[in-house]
């Protein structure tokens, strides 16, 4: 099993929604949490809660995921002062929400650079210490939109698609070249009740139930400590897999069928 205590956990897009409280949770099991975010407001609020609880103080980067260089700059402050990183978590994430003919170049770069880049740079910067070591954990929280095309989120799903094909591959190579010790996840989530997909809703919740972040987040944190591979919620997302197979118009017509199709339609987000 993977466990927290006493390790180095980093921890992306902490200052808010799952990964807020992936902190909260990863600080309580004893871990050494480091957290990077755009909002430095956000990651100090957190960091003086955990504190208050009296945990260990998590340490606070601000970072822009869309930012290479911020991103190398912060990687080489938190080597230098915070030591290897053990655990991963590839967590920030932003959404659109509009058609593909809404969405301006700026717009698609900047979802693909948080969504997509910075899994490749934050994890060429601390996978190498984890080779050293052949041992550590790196962590990709993709998108049941990562397995299935949705209208209004083209640049979304397709970021998300890379995300499953780069842990996908990342698993394998690692598999490949002997380091047998450093384990993966990825989490392909259907919509989360934090505010980001905020107005979008779901035709069968018994099926394909909004997750509330509590639940969503003890089977993240639960399938870590196992050393799950994959994780997809709810377990209907997983007949995606299978409905490959479909012929296209048959697969259209069963996600029209189980409202994926027009789940984005009432989107509002957080309006930022």
């Amino acid at each position: 099993m993977t466990k927290f205590a006493g390790k180095n956990v980093l921890i992306t897009g902490s200052a808010s929604g799952i990964g807020r409280l992936m902190t909260q949770k990863i600080a309580a099991r004893g871990a050494n949490v480091i957290i990077w975010d755009i909002n430095l407001p956000g990651l100090e609020s957190l960091s003086k809660q955990i504190e208050q609880w009296g945990y260990k103080t998590p340490a606070c980067y601000q970072c822009d995921l869309s930012d290479r260089d911020a991103i190398n700059e912060n990687a080489q402050r938190v080597l230098a002062e915070q030591g290897e990183i053990d655990i991963l978590i590839n967590n920030a994430g932003i959404v659109s929400g509009k058609p593909l003919v809404e969405l301006s170049d700026e717009m698609i770069e900047r979802t693909f650079s948080v969504n997509t880049l910075s899994l490749f740079r934050t994890t060429r910067a601390f996978l190498p210490g984890m080779m050293a070591r052949n041992s550590g954990h790196i962590v990709t929280i993709s998108s049941a939109g990562g397995l299935i095309g949705v209208p209004r989120m083209t640049d979304y799903s397709a970021s998300k698609f890379a995300a499953v094909g780069f842990d996908d591959s990342l698993r394998v190579e690692l598999k490949r070249f002997g380091y047998d010790g450093i384990r993966t996840t990825v989490v392909c989530p259907f919509y989360i009740n934090t505010g980001m997909f905020k107005g979008v809703k779901t035709r069968f919740p018994w099926l394909l139930p909004i997750m509330e972040p509590e639940d969503a987040v003890n089977k993240i944190i639960s399938a870590i400590e196992k050393n799950k591979q994959r994780l997809v919620m709810p377990p209907f997302a997983m007949v995606t897999y299978p409905g490959r197979i479909l012929p296209l118009s048959l697969f259209d017509r069963l996600a029209d069928f189980v409202g994926i199709n027009n789940s984005m339609d009432e989107f509002t987000g957080r309006g930022e």
